[in-house]
């Protein structure tokens, strides 16, 4: 959600996505290509995307299971092709051999690695959530799930965002599970369906790539970004109907609350002179003070229509850092939202509330 003015009155819009018809003068949809006329790589993800529905769990089978040559395949075809014709030029039995030979090698390392994905099962974690400009944290459980029966070692098994190079491996043992960590960047503030991901493998001899596509369901919650340098806690809004005498004591006006050692700099008016006398005659030496100092009843509101005249994205940011700033202080705070009014309280079940009410604003 972009940052607002400071004459937009403070008012958290729902975020808007980023497709959708656009409507002209007249009101009618203006739109820019009917799926038809879609290129042919739109319609191509269109319909991998039909294959792989969003769940956080994925079985791997023969439907969404995929394989192609890889650059070292394609060159080992060429290898091929130029023993084969050679062979058959010079009516070579040796070569004969060898071309059949590597070819068959070929075909059963594109059914091992075919069958190095199918079969196993793909789990995503419970996602935590995170502050914008940090990375989320993805945990993916490969398992091979057969067991005794059809239990087998899943060597060179890889996951990763598609579209982007970076790559964790995992050696999955017969019957076992691997945890492999990924890390997504997402783009800001607010809740976050996940890019897909994908799973492949090139084992055994690397001449083929077996991949999938998969859609998690789950979404991740981000934070706003706190404000660097926090600014200072803003005032306390004294109690309705709070203890007067409170207030008072605090400026030394009230009777006294109690009694504490004297401290050097202590008004000789606070010093309660007849304990101070027997503390004397007893021999401790130690004077006494009378004790005014009463905290005064207030609470602590962080209220986004007082955060400062700057862009939305800001106050949310600066009221992120004050909500982690009163809650390492340990100083009960309550937080105001256009629409939203979370009472005073402190903790970390509190501090997660206010923290995703200001991600979801």
């Amino acid at each position: 959600m972009r940052g607002a003015p400071a004459g937009a009155g403070g008012r958290c819009r729902p975020r808007r996505g980023r497709t959708g018809a656009r409507h002209g003068r007249g009101g009618a949809a203006a739109v820019t290509a009917l799926p038809s006329e879609a290129p042919p790589a739109g319609r191509a993800q269109r319909w991998l995307f039909s294959r792989a529905p969003r769940q956080d769990t994925q079985l791997l089978t023969q439907r969404n299971v995929y394989i192609l040559p890889t650059r070292a395949g394609f060159m080992l075809a060429g290898v091929l092709l130029v023993l084969l014709v050679a062979s058959i030029n010079f009516q070579l039995n040796l070569g004969y051999l060898l071309t059949f030979l590597l070819g068959g090698s070929a075909l059963a390392a594109m059914h091992v690695g075919h069958g190095n994905l199918r079969g196993a099962t793909l789990h995503l974690l419970p996602l935590s959530p995170c502050f914008a400009g940090s990375a989320a944290v993805l945990e993916v459980e490969i398992a091979d799930e057969d067991g005794g029966k059809r239990g087998r070692l899943r060597p060179g098994i890889a996951v990763g965002l598609r579209g982007q190079q970076e790559r964790a491996w995992a050696d999955v043992p017969a019957g076992g599970r691997a945890l492999v960590q990924l890390a997504w960047m997402p783009p800001g503030r607010g809740l976050h369906a996940l890019e897909p991901l994908e799973a492949e493998t090139r084992f055994p001899i690397g001449a083929f790539r077996a991949w999938t596509v998969w859609r998690p369901a789950s979404k991740v919650l981000v934070y706003p970004q706190p404000e660097q340098p926090a600014q200072p806690l803003p005032a306390g809004t004294p109690r309705e109907g709070g203890d007067r005498r409170s207030s008072l004591s605090a400026t030394g006006g009230a009777e006294p609350e109690g009694v504490r050692t004297y401290r050097r700099g202590d008004p000789l008016r606070q010093v309660v002179w007849k304990k101070s006398a027997r503390a004397i005659a007893a021999g401790s030496g130690e004077l006494t003070s009378r004790d005014t100092a009463q905290p005064t009843e207030s609470d602590l509101w962080l209220d986004l229509l007082a955060a400062g005249a700057i862009p939305l994205e800001e106050r949310l940011s600066r009221l992120c850092a004050w909500v982690l700033a009163a809650e390492h202080l340990g100083q009960p705070y309550g937080l105001r939202l256009p629409g939203l009014e979370i009472a005073p309280d402190q903790g970390a079940a509190h501090r997660l509330r206010c923290l995703e009410a200001l991600a979801r604003c």
